[in-house]
């Protein structure tokens, strides 16, 4: 720092430090989730993020466009034979935004405090104003326990993670994600069933999965990212091979590293929408005349 205090001097110092704060994060970040060599846990831990990745888990997000279908709607292209692409294009950011400023802290939560699952599920619903989101969320949310109980549970009943190798503590982490998940999809049978939210849950069931909290973060928005984007295809707003350079493109790539990057330390209390437009052009989807997709 110069003698003087040189308020340029100060400004490049301060520079300095943010960007190499910055790659220390990143650093950080990768440390956490590269595996230096394969292990049986850690290829059960791959397998397990290719099952949640996997287009056909039927979680049934195909039955929703995200509010996509009401804002086409709501924004016609001028002339009427204009192409509605760049209108896709900003609906995706602003859609991926929200989610990242509502959703994605849950799903950080969910998966580092598992027996907050019924706390974090009031919560995210008590923060979801719009009800078509709600319906979607919570209808998604008991699919993915439903999917869990059929077809994951069997292959899952005691932790296998990298991490558990030699750590009795982290055993015990592990074992208590698997018994707070049980007693959650159990309570759906009671008098009193939970909510069952999609954030929440997908936290906590890719804990189970043994995921890496990274990979869970940036699979989940690039989840949503797909869906708006199949959405657009059945809507003729994009050709197949049109929303396959979507999906491929560094531009995507890099807004879900941004987001889960931003969201990283963020606390459920800092939850929030960042674009209230998004929850009129979602919740007026069941106003539309006509619909392809379920409110």
């Amino acid at each position: 720092m110069s003698a003087n205090g040189d308020p340029q001097s100060l400004e490049d110092e301060i520079a300095d430090l943010e960007r190499r704060l910055h790659d220390a994060k990143a650093r950080l970040r990768l440390s956490e989730t590269v595996v230096a060599t394969p292990t049986p846990a850690n290829d059960a831990a791959l397998h397990a993020l290719f099952l949640l990745s996997d287009s056909a888990l039927p979680l049934g997000s195909f039955a929703f466009s995200s509010g996509l279908e009401s804002y086409l709607a709501h924004h016609k292209p001028s002339p009427p034979s204009a192409s509605q692409v760049p209108s896709f294009h900003t609906f995706l950011h602003l859609s991926l935004a929200t989610l990242a400023s509502t959703a994605l802290p849950y799903v950080l939560a969910g998966y580092r405090y598992p027996a907050d699952i019924d706390t974090l599920d009031n919560d995210f619903d008590a923060s979801t104003p719009c009800t078509v989101a709600r319906r979607a969320s919570v209808a998604q949310g008991r699919a993915l326990l439903t999917v869990w109980d059929r077809s994951f549970k069997a292959q899952h009943t005691t932790p296998a993670t990298p991490a558990n190798v030699g750590s009795g503590q982290d055993l015990s982490k592990g074992v208590a994600a698997i018994d707070a998940l049980a007693s959650f999809s159990a309570s759906l049978r009671t008098a009193s069933p939970p909510n069952a939210h999609l954030a929440p849950l997908w936290g906590l069931v890719a804990n189970v999965l043994s995921v890496p909290l990274h990979d869970s973060a940036y699979l989940f928005l690039f989840s949503h990212a797909r869906t708006v984007i199949s959405a657009a295809v059945r809507a003729s707003v994009l050709g197949p091979y049109q929303a396959q350079a979507v999906l491929a493109s560094t531009e995507l790539q890099s807004r879900i590293r941004g987001l889960v990057e931003e969201g990283w330390d963020r606390k459920i209390e800092d939850a929030g929408q960042s674009v209230p437009v998004m929850d009129l052009w979602v919740g007026r989807h069941e106003k539309l005349y006509s619909r392809i997709f379920n409110s």
